[in-house]
């Protein structure tokens, strides 16, 4: 999004991707993909914003798999920064029947009792859907399914800073709690499992996204379904 020629050649990867599914009306899905902190979350809701009411988002956050069968001690010592820790089966599940334009039931989890809560959200299909999480270019079957990939890179103070607020407002942990396993889990598996997947993204942005270029990218986004589907 650095220049003119950088947005033709995303509405061009777009578009040949949607036409290489040969299924009319495919919905466009656009993985958005980083480490935790580099602003995954804020670009999937400001795309979301801008092209809604035809976009639905999805986050991997809630497919994590359910602990509440373990003791808050068992919980507190598992590893949730490692990709296992989510229930890969689900996503691409709901991912595919939102691609192919059907309804899906999603799972919503909790951060604070690592455990899902009761009960799973209808997501119906929209012409976009926007999906962040930390190791979704890992499976091959997203990769295909995606039109659009979008790695997002930040420096390791950034991120940490980032998460200290995330997590001491909205997930009940102290400071130590939250640096203590950044250093320990979160950065080693960033290390092992979420960079090296900037080598599967179609674009890797290395300094933080301007609202402006959000706007550029929506606008392209908006375009392409209608050539798409008329195709």
């Amino acid at each position: 999004m650095r220049s003119q020629n950088q947005s033709n050649v995303i509405a061009g990867r777009i578009l040949e991707a949607s036409r290489a599914t040969r299924v009319p009306n495919r919905s466009v899905l656009v993985l958005i993909v980083g480490g935790s902190g580099s602003g995954k979350s804020w670009l999937a809701y400001e795309l979301w914003h801008a092209l809604r009411p035809h976009a639905t988002k999805l986050s991997l956050d809630d497919f994590y798999l359910d602990r509440s069968h373990l003791s808050n001690a068992r919980r507190a010592r598992l590893n949730f920064d490692h990709p296992r820790a989510i229930d890969w089966a689900a996503v691409e599940t709901v991912v595919s029947r939102l691609v192919a334009g059907h309804p899906a039931r999603v799972p919503h989890y909790d951060f604070k009792t690592h455990s899902r809560r009761p009960g799973l959200k209808t997501i119906k299909p929209r012409k976009f859907l926007l999906m962040d999480g930390l190791w979704l270019l890992r499976r091959r079957h997203l990769r295909r399914l995606a039109s659009l990939s979008i790695f997002l890179q930040c420096r390791l103070e950034t991120r940490l800073r980032r998460r200290l607020i995330r997590d001491l407002a909205s997930r009940g942990r102290t400071r130590l709690s939250v640096e203590t396993q950044f250093h320990s889990t979160v950065e080693p598996m960033h290390k092992l499992y979420v960079a090296p997947q900037s080598k599967w993204a179609d674009f890797v942005f290395k300094k933080n996204i301007k609202t402006t270029e959000v706007r550029r990218l929506a606008s392209i986004l908006r375009a392409i379904p209608q050539q798409v589907i008329s195709s």
